[in-house]
């Protein structure tokens, strides 16, 4: 099955021949190695590159096992750059070498080395790793298919594939599992075998069953404020168990690193600044979200934010939660209300405030949408996603409130 990812690809290509490390980073099963050593290679031989040129080193592979040692890697690399003529160095999985950071410093001495790297956790994000490449590193960051991605593939009926969607995430294998059951199985196990096992053996964690509740705290409130010491007091509350606030923001740093999950935080629109916390967290595939509850807890209005977020962070946008003080009168007496708009989305110089809203069956619920977005002042654009597909529509105050499906497969939609 190959699932085309003609933008993921057209990056790569735009960064070709950079002297920049191609760093192309993600959760583990979103197609990384698929994109550099299937679609890029078969670019570099539609372009005329021979395989004698193309260098490729799965180290997640036993077959390549010894090139996991940073000397041994390095000798190898450098004994096949036989001519002047540019050479692609493909390394897939390369947190698995040690000392990779001077392995491919390394390779930026040669000026007939063009290098491009897979890795499944932010710690080739970090500020030592910035660092330690000085400005050489070149992020790419790839996501899970995106519902557009997923419906071009899929194709049929709109609803049942936003329910299948909705349900079971955008991993690109699920599409090739043909039963619900084998689907499930496949999410459960990759979670547990693969993520959490990683996170565990790299990390060092003896008590993984607190990592394990966690996960299900966390699974179970996406979209809600929160922070260490909330959840601190939740595991002490649900589960009769302490666990220090210290211990769970390492454990919330950890899922992260391994882009299970992203954070979201609040700033305020009138003050511009950050407030640290509380914070939101969203989980990077749904599918694994349901999977992780065992598919108990569907709320949809909460599914369909996280892929708004998903959606929104696929398109390269920074998102924060945004904050927004309203000074009413109540009772004869004036007080400040603090108001949430569910979405800042930044990219450059553009900005937009975007609700997540599922439905507005009322004129209360319409009024309780725009309150926050009216409470803005400057002339960004402001838009309200339902879950109904709508005609786009846009009121005096100039608020777009557009049907879902607008939204997520229309690329241009935020411009609308």
């Amino acid at each position: 099955m190959r699932i085309l990812r003609p933008t993921y690809l057209s990056r790569l290509i735009a960064h070709k021949h950079n002297r920049l490390i191609k760093i192309i980073t993600g959760i583990r099963r979103c197609g990384k190695s698929f994109l550099l050593f299937d679609f890029f290679r078969k670019h570099l031989h539609d372009e005329g590159v021979d395989d004698n040129h193309i260098i490729g080193i799965s180290l997640d592979d036993r077959k390549y096992k010894e090139l996991r040692n940073p000397d041994t890697c390095y000798e190898y690399v450098s004994s096949r750059l036989k001519d002047n003529r540019m050479h692609y160095v493909l390394l897939d999985e390369v947190q698995l070498m040690d000392e990779f950071e001077d392995v491919l410093n390394g390779f930026l001495h040669f000026d007939n080395a063009d290098v491009y790297v897979t890795g499944s956790n932010a710690r080739f994000l970090s500020t030592d790793i910035i660092t330690e490449f000085r400005g050489r590193g070149d992020e790419i960051r790839i996501h899970p298919l995106s519902f557009a991605e997923f419906y071009e593939f899929r194709k049929g009926d709109w609803q049942d594939a936003w329910n299948e969607y909705s349900t079971f995430g955008g991993l690109p294998f699920v599409l090739q599992l043909a039963s619900h059951e084998e689907k499930l199985r496949y999410l459960q196990n990759l979670f547990r075998q693969t993520y959490l096992r990683d996170i565990i053996d790299r990390n060092k964690i003896r008590n993984d069953s607190e990592l394990d509740e966690l996960v299900d705290l966390v699974a179970s409130s996406i979209g809600s404020l929160t922070n260490p010491q909330k959840l601190t007091n939740t595991f002490q509350s649900r589960k009769n168990v302490r666990v220090s606030a210290p211990t769970v923001k390492q454990y919330l740093d950890y899922l992260r690193d391994a882009f299970l999950i992203e954070k979201a935080l609040r700033y305020d629109i009138k003050g511009k600044k950050y407030i640290n916390t509380p914070a939101k967290y969203y989980f990077e595939d749904i599918g694994l979200r349901n999977a992780r509850l065992n598919f108990r807890q569907q709320e949809e209005t909460h599914i369909m934010e996280n892929i708004v977020f998903n959606e929104l962070r696929n398109r390269g946008f920074a998102v924060d939660i945004g904050i927004v003080e309203l000074r009413e009168k109540q009772l004869g007496k004036y007080v400040t209300k603090r108001t949430e708009i569910d979405f800042i989305a930044n990219k450059g110089s553009q900005r937009y405030y975007i609700q997540s809203a599922f439905a507005i069956p009322t004129e209360e619920k319409q009024a309780q949408e725009k309150r926050p977005l009216l409470g803005v002042a400057d002339s960004f654009k402001k838009i309200i996603i339902v879950k109904e597909n709508i005609m786009l529509r846009r009121d005096e105050y100039g608020i777009t409130t557009m049907g879902l499906k607008e939204f997520l497969l229309n690329p241009d939609s935020l411009n609308l």
